[in-house]
């Protein structure tokens, strides 16, 4: 049985801080305003690395309670594909009214190549709108949707793993998994700190460099009750080891020690309340938090005062997540997901 399972958990709050994390980031990376006490106190690659570790923890629990192949992936297209199109769908609309051009241009042949390849998941290969937030900082439609792809994929290996569970063994599966990519990862980190190249950085990031969060949190999905007593000290050691540079070992351990402090808090921690008792809002604040900085910077809100800027992209974000969450993702789960038992729940 997972620790999860014995009650209360925190994962609902989590996942919300952590998109509130990425959220205060953008908004200062975005506008370039005086707002650099996020970046200082808030590493957003870590924010995007501990929800790789709860989907490992709660895809393969997801996977391991599902009735068969076809069960597991409805629930997962459930989840995220419906807010996920209609952001999509809604921005290529919305950038008409953004746009500088005559909206005789702005229909064309880019405006379909971004719509079908962010549709795809493929946003690298078309991640702006013509004449869309040309004057800010970076033009960028939704720069944040990038995990996206990386999220999709690990639910595709899932089954995949599952198999290889079954011919080597779970612990050899996970360990060779996690090892081979950890090497990615190092591999390409040398390579781009020898040449400078940023093809090598991006590449570090995706799959299967970022692999290694995720098997973590499956790892501590399956094994988590054997540290018992022992996962707080853990998690505070974990902490304590991830304040410092440690060159390639630090790198080598840093998904497990971020997996142990994450899972800690998840389920070793006390129960914090039914944080998606309002419904769960972490997942409408991702994807729509981008566009909406991008936006009050276009209109030269943040420039003005950054602070009113802030908050009404989140005032805006927080909306737009509400509206997504009860008019969108709700209608499309099933009654027995957790996020509407969560949502329902007194």
């Amino acid at each position: 049985m997972s620790p999860s399972d014995r009650g209360g958990n925190n994962f609902d709050l989590l996942r919300f801080a952590f998109s509130l994390g990425v959220f205060l980031v953008h908004a200062q990376v975005l506008s370039a305003a005086a707002l650099e006490i996020f970046p200082r106190f808030i590493a957003v690659d870590m924010m995007v690395r501990a929800f790789y570790v709860v989907s490992g923890y709660l895809v393969f629990m997801s996977y391991d309670k599902s009735r068969s192949l076809k069960d597991f992936v409805e629930k997962r297209a459930r989840r995220i594909l419906p807010a996920y199109f209609t952001v999509i769908t809604l921005l290529a609309v919305f950038g008409a009214f953004l746009t500088t051009l005559p909206l005789s241009q702005y229909l064309s042949l880019a405006t379909l190549k971004y719509y079908l390849a962010n549709l795809a998941f493929l946003n690298f290969l078309a991640p702006e709108l013509p004449g869309v937030f040309e004057g800010n900082r970076f033009a960028a439609i939704n720069g944040a949707l990038w995990t996206l792809k990386v999220e999709v994929m690990f639910y595709v290996s899932v089954p995949l793993i599952a198999w290889a569970f079954t011919r080597l063994g779970r612990p050899a599966v996970l360990g060779i998994l996690y090892l081979a990519s950890v090497a990615w990862y190092l591999a390409f980190e040398h390579l781009f700190v020898a040449s400078g190249r940023m093809i090598y950085f991006t590449l570090a990031q995706q799959l299967p460099g970022a692999l290694a969060y995720f098997i973590s949190g499956a790892a501590l999905y399956y094994y988590g009750d054997r540290l018992g007593r022992m996962l707080p000290w853990a998690a505070a050691a974990s902490a304590i080891f991830l304040q410092f540079n440690l060159g390639w070992a630090g790198t080598a351990l840093q998904p497990m020690a971020l997996g142990l402090l994450v899972i800690y808090l998840a389920v070793g921690f006390p129960y914090l309340g039914n944080f998606g008792k309002y419904g769960d809002l972490s997942y409408g604040l991702y994807i729509v938090h981008f566009p909406i900085i991008q936006t009050l910077v276009s209109l030269g809100i943040f420039a003005r005062d950054p602070y009113l800027g802030l908050g009404l992209a989140l005032l805006f974000g927080t909306a737009a997540a509400f509206a997504s969450w009860h008019l969108v993702e709700k209608p499309f789960l099933r009654r027995s997901s957790h996020y509407v038992v969560a949502n329902t729940a007194g």
